[in-house]
């Protein structure tokens, strides 16, 4: 019986994973090694492979794999019009190898079969202890962007050799309009320049995140192999004041499915990638030419500019210098955002840290993150966030800049402004979403003349930018109080080129730009996060009391009537609208009765940890005079609300509260 060429594919596809499953090489080697070892000897004979498939019926390696295999119908989902299958929605795929899923594969597409094999020489763990069952330890997770598609690897324990055995399947299709479902050929992906960008992360044992190395592989190196796959190792590197420094090395299979029929030649793979660097490296010359003519007409202006924050360049966590231009794109979050404030909240979510420095002196380390390395650790730089936001906003079809100043005591500090069609300006905070109208101070006004009071917390401005402008401050002052934003006015503003930007910042302008990558959908079910969330708060909540020789008794419909208070206070934070507090206040005077004190403490946190959160609301007074309540009548209420933002970001909202006989 003939199958169809999709049908055999999907058949392979179904085979292969099974064998991924069972670890099938693992087990191939293992019986390998025993057969060698006994068939060594004084007159031992070549073995050949008539003996080495007996040796595997004979321990029942192939009696294991057929029992298990079973085949079942799969679903293959069209588009209704064109009859092609659906690209999924852009999501994290838990690639974990113990549990199979169905996979779209396209019979007209061409495949990346990418695999990591193996982990070695991660020398900051060579001492690290074998972790035991059960044990909480510290694990690596690899991500993945190539060509708008995210995927993440199964969390392995962190060691010197760490079990990174993973397999990615990447789908490598055409750009131009129509172009999606038909199947490229070697030439078409020959020109492709885009890499896969590998970004590692440590995660501890408190679930805080560090950017290990951030990697961008180029692939292409498959399309001279006969076989259609190929297998080499990769150095990671560090990252920051460490990017010289190597992380560790995973052993990378690269596997092009179907094959090519016609390979290409090594030479034409290395002739191509000179190329590209060579016109990357001529386009980067010649703005850097630009950008040091354009340096010196600006302090030309006024002597005091050299002093201004004027930031053409930034370095990257790879310590690559790049212009912050091309650090903001016009990124559009599909469903997963409905508005700009809801993307300022989001963007609010991510933790901020600044970049980790060894040592004292107390400067301050050098470090704008590709959006991928961000992303993936879920925090960053105020630079990082803001960048974020600008490229969200401009999504949104705002027309939003880049900030770069100092705020109170002259701090270094990055923020977004958006320009109305009216010629408003408001400052966006994006570490916490709030936003600032700004009305600038007339200092030719007479003394005696209402003057607006400074509403944001910014001191001085010293340039704006976006993906494809760039302005520098040259007005008299760079007070942001007495900054005037007419960006047409040549005398308070000066422009670099647009066209000179665009040579460098524009996407695939060159082929040292990241990728920008799509923000993926969240995981996390919140329903199942709160109330698991809840349980342990209860739980913590009756121990402490316990420790204290205090009952605890729970009023589980007061419990009920806080989520209306919890669900308003997230509601105000991504409108900026207060509303529902009447509602709740209503319904807590009717639940507490005449003679009885109702108390409540509301705290909103960044993370799922309810031991961390616990701890953090007993540092409060009010909250510790709750939860360690004296009264007769007293009834304890805990209510948890966990919203979800994508890359899994939440934001928790917690609500402790009592009600008590007030006795005088």
């Amino acid at each position: 019986m003939s199958l169809p060429p999709e049908k055999a594919s999907e058949l392979k596809q179904i085979i292969h994973n099974h064998l991924l499953k069972m670890d099938i090489h693992g087990k191939i080697r293992e019986v390998l090694s025993e057969v060698v070892r006994d068939e060594q000897g004084p007159a031992h004979q070549p073995l050949s492979e008539a003996d080495f498939l007996r040796a595997l019926q004979r321990r029942g390696i192939i009696d294991d794999v057929m029992k298990d295999l079973h085949f079942t119908q799969v679903e293959t989902r069209t588009d209704a019009q064109t009859g092609s299958p659906q690209n999924p929605a852009t999501s994290f795929t838990n690639k974990d190898i113990t549990q199979l899923t169905k996979t779209n594969v396209g019979p007209s597409r061409r495949y990346l079969y990418l695999q990591v094999l193996a982990g070695k020489a991660f020398l900051e763990h060579l001492q690290e202890p074998e972790p035991l069952p059960g044990q909480a330890c510290s694990t690596f997770t690899l991500y993945l962007h190539f060509r708008n598609q995210r995927f993440r690897s199964k969390p392995v324990p962190c060691a010197c050799e760490p079990d990174l055995k993973e397999g990615f399947l990447l789908e490598i299709h055409r750009d131009g309009m129509g172009e999606g479902t038909k199947m490229v050929d070697a030439t078409t992906m020959l020109s492709m320049c885009d890499p896969v960008h590998l970004v590692l992360i440590k995660t501890d044992t408190s679930s805080e995140t560090t950017l290990v190395s951030s990697y961008f592989l180029d692939w292409r190196a498959v399309l001279s192999s006969p076989s259609g796959k190929t297998c080499f190792a990769v150095e990671l590197m560090g990252v920051g004041s460490e990017c010289k420094v190597p992380a560790g090395v995973l052993t990378v299979s690269l596997e092009l499915y179907p094959p090519l029929t016609e390979t290409l030649s090594t030479d034409i793979i290395s002739t191509q990638q000179s190329l590209e660097r060579q016109r990357t490296a001529e386009k980067e010359r010649l703005f850097l030419v630009y950008a040091k003519q354009w340096w010196r007409e600006f302090l030309e202006i006024r002597p005091s500019h050299k002093s201004k924050m004027v930031k053409i360049f930034a370095q990257d966590e790879n310590g690559v210098n790049r212009p912050v231009c091309s650090y903001v794109r016009v990124l559009r979050a599909g469903r997963l955002l409905e508005s700009p404030r809801q993307a300022a909240r989001f963007v609010s979510l991510l933790a901020h840290e600044k970049a980790p420095v060894v040592g004292g002196g107390g400067g301050k380390q050098e470090q704008w993150c590709t959006l991928m390395a961000f992303l993936c650790r879920g925090k960053g730089d105020c630079e990082d966030h803001a960048t974020l936001l600008c490229s969200l906003l401009l999504g949104f079809g705002l027309d939003s800049y880049v900030c770069v100043g100092t705020k109170a005591k002259g701090v270094p500090h990055t923020w977004v402004l958006t320009r109305g069609t009216d010629g408003s300006i408001t400052f966006w905070e994006s570490l916490t979403a709030h936003r600032y109208l700004h009305r600038p101070i007339d200092p030719d006004a007479p003394p005696l003349a209402p003057q607006p009071k400074p509403s944001s917390p910014y001191r001085t401005v010293g340039c704006i930018f976006n993906h494809q402008t760039f302005l520098a401050n040259c007005q008299p002052s760079d007070a942001v109080d007495l900054c005037v934003f007419d960006f047409q006015n040549q005398s308070r503003w000066k422009a670099m080129s647009e066209e000179a930007l665009k040579s460098v910042c524009a996407p695939g302008s060159t082929t040292s730009l990241p990728p920008l990558p799509p923000l993926c959908a969240p995981t996390l079910d919140p329903a199942a996060t709160s109330n698991q969330l809840e349980l342990e708060m209860r739980y913590l909540v009756s121990e402490h009391r316990k420790d204290l020789g205090l009952a605890t008794v729970w009023d589980d419909h007061l419990s009920y009537l806080l989520s209306s208070a919890l669900s308003a206070y997230e509601l105000e934070r991504c409108t900026g609208v207060s509303c529902g507090n009447e509602e709740f206040q209503d319904a807590v005077r009717r639940a507490v009765p005449d003679g009885h004190t109702f108390k409540g403490f509301p705290i909103n946190f960044l993370h799922c940890n309810a031991r961390r959160a616990f701890a953090t609301c007993l540092r409060s007074p009010f909250c510790e005079e709750i939860v360690c309540c004296r009264g007769d009548h007293m009834r304890l209420a805990v209510r948890v609300r966990v919203f979800v933002y994508p890359e899994n970001t939440c934001a928790v909202w917690l609500m402790f509260a009592c009600k008590y006989l007030s006795v005088l």
